[in-house]
């Protein structure tokens, strides 16, 4: 993924007199990507198909996407994106710290089951993580909640490799639990991935 990417607010794309509003026809055309991902067990999200179902022109679209390629990163962006958020209101709902980063931990795992083939995607186009340097909010809001958590719960004198560790202790046991579901290996218990996360000091000790 292009670590220069920006967010992408998605909106419907209305058309008026044949056209989109400037700006609507990328964010529509990553609405309509999104959702083929979710309802269509193999989705076409090649450029001239996504297209036909927005009513464009191709070159219309290649003006947003370069390539095939452009629209994947943006699609795989916009899931980060949408994970991070639900992260953050999950956080919220329990008034955040330890116990907000622990229910971030759970939604992530719930999210990932409810939401397979994006998550595919996502880690498909998602390449080296810094999880110590660099700007998280360029890596989507997940990469950021996931550095927020860590910051918020842990004392702030710590080393950088130290933080590292951490995050990386985090984002393995959720996205290992995650995979471990998706491929078949451990059946979905909510009850059960709440105890598995909660019981992770997530190397916070």
């Amino acid at each position: 993924m292009n670590a220069n990417a920006n967010s992408v607010n998605i909106k419907s794309g209305v058309r008026e007199s044949g056209g989109y509003h400037h700006g609507d026809l990328r964010a529509a055309a990553i609405a309509a990507g999104m959702k083929k991902i979710d309802e269509q067990d193999h989705p076409d999200l090649g450029l001239r198909a996504l297209a036909r179902d927005l009513g464009v022109s191709a070159t219309a679209l290649y003006r947003h996407f370069p390539n095939k390629d452009a629209l994947l990163d943006a699609l795989a962006l916009e899931g980060l994106n949408r994970l991070g958020a639900h992260q953050a209101q999950a956080a919220q709902s329990v008034g955040g710290g330890r116990e907000g980063f622990g229910e971030m931990g759970v939604t992530y795992v719930r999210w990932a089951v409810e939401h397979p083939a994006l998550v595919r995607l996502i880690y498909d186009r998602v390449g080296k993580v810094d999880l110590a340097g660099g700007n998280p909010t360029k890596m989507g809001e997940a990469f950021y909640q996931l550095r927020a958590g860590i910051a918020a719960t842990m004392p702030e004198d710590i080393t950088p490799e130290q933080r590292a560790t951490a995050t990386l202790h985090a984002w393995s046991l959720v996205h290992g639990l995650a995979m471990l579901i998706l491929d078949g290996q451990v059946e979905y218990d909510a009850e059960m991935i709440r105890k598995v996360v909660t019981l992770a000091d997530f190397g916070l000790q």
